[in-house]
């Protein structure tokens, strides 16, 4: 890493406030389709194919379509963080949001399975890009002791994202809400008119130095561990809601819990809870002046909330429900993570960080869904599987942050070579 010290132009106010109401925005459309799918897919697969409904085939086939689009953030999680690095931010929040508003537009119309399966990659691959695109610009043109508070704004104004698309699916039929969202993205796309490109990026642009060169994270050792240890913060968020939150109903069962349980309100109530922990962490780490302290605190406090979730025998549907709240506040630290990916490379490589990290992240789910349904084949108990799997993965998201660099008030003007 080199550290430069030539002064930047700062942006004035109202530009950087309208920066980070279209960063918070973008991130709105973009959670809003990414978590509709989990909503409305199997509905959609049960009416596209109505002798499907009720069978295996359907959660099979629902499952393969979350992987390809999962597969797609994968790849665009790559992709868009190279072309931000190489071709600016405001290429990404260009491109990414006509990626997937255009896809999700489409999929409004779909009628046969292959349609379906090329769309759901397609929207995967440009939902890729939005965030970590917003987070990484609002980190480049804000105050170094203040930015934590913008990133904060970004993801938590976008997580309710997730609430509206819940709402959204309650009243109206999936093509509908299909259509809200890419409606939503392209309209969002005239307001990104007025947006200013990071000043760092355009010193960074004319240096000599190579940008978006996505194997340069494996050239160094310093670099890749810098990387693989950034990723693994954000793993005990997706084993969240990707699991314990994902299978609520059948977690319900298990425990006997008096009354049914709904797929939509279980979703609605964690990502309120999750919004209102990014509030809470990203406030954490502003007051105690640091990113680790702030992680420590929520882990502490989602392995609690785990542990006690997944030992509430014989409740009430509203215990239950409360205890989903609680989980998703419990994982509110995801603005905290992104930052954290934005503040740990060089402007150089920024973007393919910023971008990149949280779509392994998301993409983790994968692996650490099949060890559970290892761990589950094997004791034949799944509340015993969820805690070993939440256990080790607790453990290893501690052991990780003792060693990750404290990154609050880092100076982000440097490269690396």
């Amino acid at each position: 890493m080199n550290t430069l010290s030539t002064p930047l132009a700062q942006p004035t106010q109202k530009i950087l406030n309208a920066t980070i109401i279209i960063a918070a925005l973008g991130y709105f459309v973009d959670v809003y389709d990414l978590i509709l799918f989990l909503i409305i897919g199997k509905k959609s697969l049960a009416e596209l194919y109505p002798a499907w409904a009720g069978q295996p085939i359907l959660l099979e086939k629902f499952q393969h379509l979350l992987d390809l689009q999962m597969t797609g953030m994968l790849v665009g999680g790559i992709a868009w963080g190279i072309i931000g690095d190489k071709k600016g931010r405001l290429a990404v929040l260009f491109g990414s949001i006509i990626c997937y508003s255009l896809a999700n537009l489409a999929n409004a119309f779909v009628t046969d399975m292959t349609t379906y399966e090329i769309l759901r990659f397609v929207a995967g691959f440009g939902l890729a890009g939005e965030l970590g695109a917003g987070v990484c610009l609002v980190a480049e043109m804000m105050d170094k002791n203040k930015r934590g508070l913008g990133t904060m704004l970004v993801a938590s104004v976008g997580l309710l994202g997730a609430v509206a698309a819940a709402l959204v699916a309650q009243f109206k039929s999936w093509q509908v809400c299909y259509i809200i969202g890419g409606v939503l993205g392209l309209g969002l796309l005239v307001l990104r008119i007025s947006t200013f490109e990071s000043a760092m990026f355009k010193k960074a642009n004319h240096a000599n130095v190579r940008q978006g060169n996505f194997l340069m994270m494996f050239t160094s050792r310093d670099r890749f561990f810098r990387l693989l240890k950034t990723i693994v913060l954000g793993l005990p968020v997706w084993f969240v809601i990707g699991l314990l939150v994902a299978r609520a109903p059948e977690i319900a069962k298990t425990l006997k819990v008096q009354g049914d349980i709904a797929q939509n309100l279980c979703i609605l109530l964690a990502y309120s809870g999750l919004v209102i922990g990014d509030l809470a962490s990203g406030t954490t780490s502003q007051l105690l002046r640091s990113r680790k302290k702030a992680f420590a605190v929520f882990y502490v406090l989602c392995t609690l909330t785990m542990f006690g979730y997944l030992n509430l025998h014989d409740v009430s549907s509203t215990i239950f429900y409360s205890a989903i709240f609680l989980l998703g506040f419990s994982v509110g630290f995801w603005a905290l993570f992104v930052t954290n990916a934005s503040e740990q490379f060089g402007t150089n490589l920024r973007a393919t960080s910023a971008i990149s990290v949280p779509n392994f992240a998301r993409g983790s789910l994968v692996p650490i869904a099949w060890i559970y349904t290892q761990v589950n084949s094997t004791s034949g108990n799944m509340i015993n599987s969820f805690l070993w799997v939440g256990g080790g993965l607790m453990l290893l998201s501690f052991i990780t942050l003792y060693f990750v660099e404290e990154t609050f008030a880092k100076d982000l003007d440097f490269y690396e070579h």
